[in-house]
């Protein structure tokens, strides 16, 4: 009977005002979205960080033939320089080295020619023009100032260059948006906690008359409040709902189908299974805000 009571009331709640049962689903619906794009956002960089860093290396180049870098003044690198090199990734970079190749100097022209063969450039150079270089693949990519600084003025190094540098621009790119769309979620998230303590309180007041005479029949502070905040737990859970199939459907349409198959570069793409991970927070945080809100608006104006 109690049960039954609660639930009509709770019906009757969000169909009297139905513009501002909306308006609460509508946010609550907004602000969880902004978090949830966020969260999927940070596990997009995270995945494309692990395919992109594992493929990572470090190139050492060697003072090829008529250098203009000051570390080359002493002209091409020679065998003994070039060996020296070796000695060092073997022995002093051993713990942080995964793998290394040697590029001789016909690779590197090969590999030259593959992309610059056409162009005026490439019609003008010649194989011992190219430089000699070590591709280090790192256990850890991190490290790679290591690495630089272990051969920072070694002779007969000309540069070293990290490809991992060449991808942060990115990744601070994509952080920043994550940032962003973090914040308007904080901004949307405290709009949803005002706005249902509105809702909340203007319903309780607009009930007064019954609230005054279950005070006089001697119900407690739960069962009198208990309808209103089922009010404002039901609409944040709608606005839930909504943003999880939201997010649901821009993963699986957009990134899996789309994007996935639009973009050859990558193929480090998050799926709906992160969609399904994140629902749960969502949900829950919708509830508990909810919860809290309304129970708080509500202190004032059915306190027995």
């Amino acid at each position: 009977m109690r049960l039954r009571f609660i639930l009509s009331e709770t019906l009757k709640g969000l169909t009297r005002n139905v513009a501002m049962t909306v308006s609460v689903i509508l946010v609550a619906f907004v602000s969880l979205l902004f978090v949830g794009a966020s969260g999927l956002l940070q596990a997009q960089i995270a995945a494309m960080k692990g395919e992109w860093y594992d493929e990572v290396e470090v190139s050492v180049y060697m003072c090829p033939q008529a250098s203009a870098y000051p570390t080359c003044a002493e002209g091409e690198a020679t065998q003994e320089q070039i060996d020296a090199v070796e000695r060092t990734v073997n022995q002093s970079l051993a713990s942080f080295v995964e793998s290394y190749h040697i590029e001789s100097k016909a690779e590197a022209y090969k590999n030259f020619m593959a992309s610059y063969g056409n162009s005026a450039v490439g019609r003008n150079a010649t194989e011992e023009m190219m430089p000699v270089s070590f591709r280090i693949k790192l256990v850890d990519p991190e490290n790679y100032q290591v690495v630089a600084e272990q051969f920072g003025g070694h002779a007969g190094v000309e540069r070293v260059v990290d490809q991992g540098s060449t991808l942060e621009p990115l990744f601070l790119v994509m952080n920043r948006a994550s940032w962003i769309t973090g914040g308007l979620a904080a901004i949307m998230g405290v709009a949803a906690v005002l706005l249902i303590s509105t809702t909340i309180r203007l319903s309780a007041m607009s009930r007064s008359r019954e609230t005054g005479i279950m005070r006089l029949v001697g119900a407690s502070n739960l069962f009198i409040q208990l309808p209103f905040i089922l009010e404002g737990v039901i609409a944040a859970l709608i606005g839930a709902l909504l943003a999880v199939g939201t997010l649901w459907a821009g993963v699986h349409y957009v990134v899996q189908t789309w994007l996935a198959g639009s973009i050859s570069f990558t193929s480090a793409f998050i799926d709906t299974t992160a969609v399904a991970y994140l629902a749960p927070w969502l949900i829950l945080a919708a509830i508990v805000l909810a919860a809290l809100s309304s129970a708080f608006s509500l202190s004032k104006y059915t306190k027995v």
